[in-house]
């Protein structure tokens, strides 16, 4: 009688934990088609972003998170820059895919691209260079994103605003 009573406690128990891993599997599909179908081009399905700080048209996925102790910023009259550093559970390809679709939005243009075990991607516009380095961790770590930023505030004041020299 007893023994029944543990091999029922154990299906159960067993059952519970085939039922948390399915849900959490689907949980997780839902999060990532959303994401994918908006990077895609279907407007009705945004992905969620955050901007950085001072740079209000460079955006990341709200799973980055910011780590001030690895980042540094400076500020003149005519330069403002950086190195801005993230970490988040994203894996790589989905974030480099992410940075592209919402980089080519906020009107940056794509520079060039490097892949390996690493993605480096270089972005530009008139008076702003914006490269980015994007390593993973391992399967059971989070992905790392540096950003090199760097913005000539004297040469943005030339400029109208379509980023074309005023003439």
């Amino acid at each position: 009688m007893k023994n029944e009573k543990r091999e029922n406690k154990s299906f159960v128990f067993g059952l519970i934990i085939v039922a948390s891993i399915a849900l959490s599997g689907c949980i997780g599909g839902v999060d990532t088609s959303s994401t994918a179908m908006s990077i895609s081009g279907d407007e009705s399905y945004a992905p969620l972003a955050s901007t950085i700080g001072n740079y209000e048209d460079i955006e990341l996925p709200v799973e980055m998170k910011y780590s001030n102790k690895n980042s540094i910023s400076i500020r003149t009259d005519s330069f403002r820059g950086g190195i801005i550093h993230y970490k988040g559970r994203v894996e790589v390809h989905s974030l480099k895919d992410f940075i592209i679709a919402s980089m080519k939005k906020n009107k940056w243009k794509l520079a060039g691209e490097v892949s390996s075990s690493h993605v480096i991607l270089a972005f530009t516009k008139p008076n702003k260079t914006c490269m980015m380095n994007i390593e993973p961790n391992g399967p059971l770590s989070d992905t790392t994103l540096t950003m090199y930023v760097t913005v000539d505030v004297t040469a943005s004041k030339a400029l109208n605003a379509f980023g074309e020299p005023i003439q």
